[in-house]
């Protein structure tokens, strides 16, 4: 009884060692890079409306700050010194400083802020290269890769090596075409996604039938990209922009896992 299972446990073994030296499927990491909002978007005339209902409430509700406490009693004051009932010894030891000069200079200092510009150069010449474009909305890192005889937008991708997991394969694709500079944080060790093809048919075998492209996602802790060593042709872009790069299969994968609130 032992000798058939020792030579059945023998054959489960070659087979093992032997579907695992094929691998049909190539694998892939791909990295997901995302530039988050710096501001935030437009709010539409019903959320305008709301928000200022809501202020409205809140500035009924509210108490007096002592700013306005102490603004409050400097008036009693100049009240009573008009009506000649104000005792100079209370004004003894106290700021020459009024409430209502502090309002006067906060004034000035607020007429002379400038905010910066929601649309910037970036926008205005559509340089999808630039992060200082589309503020108000996720950037997503896309780069041309060379697949078979194309070059193909896509996510950053490389193939997985023996004794990696597919967290560090997709790590090792946005340090392939990033360096090791850029400040990303990865989420999860999970994939968020996968996109599977098969070769053409011209060189496909079988022991090479396709390849299996597993994505995962980071966000972009830092806009400086100066020491960042890009080598390929890079874009950045929004969800509504990736469709004008991505072919329609790999779009609908990726669109998947996307949030753009």
């Amino acid at each position: 009884m032992a000798a058939p299972l020792a030579r059945r446990a023998a054959g489960s073994a070659r087979w093992v060692c032997s579907a695992a030296a094929r691998r049909p499927w190539k694998l892939f990491g791909a990295m997901c890079l995302l530039r988050l909002p710096r501001i935030t978007q437009p709010m539409e005339k019903e959320e305008e409306e709301v928000a200022a209902l809501m202020e409205q409430i809140e500035l009924e509700k509210s108490h007096y700050s002592d700013h306005e406490i102490r603004k409050l009693e400097e008036e009693e004051q100049l009240k009573r010194k008009k009506e000649s009932l104000y005792d100079e010894d209370e004004a003894r030891g106290k700021t020459v400083i009024m409430a209502q000069d502090l309002e006067e200079k906060w004034e000035q200092k607020f007429l002379r802020f400038k905010a910066a510009p929601r649309i910037t150069d970036a926008d205005k010449s559509n340089d999808r290269t630039s992060l200082s474009r589309k503020l108000d909305s996720n950037l997503m890192l896309l780069v041309k890769q060379k697949i078979g005889n194309q070059e193909l937008w896509l996510l950053p991708q490389v193939e997985w090596q023996p004794g990696e997991t597919l967290r560090s394969t997709a790590e090792r694709a946005m340090a392939t075409f990033l360096g090791d500079h850029v400040q990303a944080k990865v989420l999860g060790n999970a994939p968020y996604g996968i996109y599977k093809y098969k070769f053409p048919r011209a060189i496909r075998t079988e022991n090479n039938v396709g390849a299996k492209v597993f994505f995962f996602k980071a966000y972009l802790q830092s806009s400086d990209l100066s020491q960042a060593e890009l080598k390929a042709d890079y874009l950045w872009v929004t969800k509504k922009e990736l469709g004008d790069y991505l072919k329609s299969e790999y779009l609908k994968k990726v669109n998947r896992f996307l949030l753009d609130l």
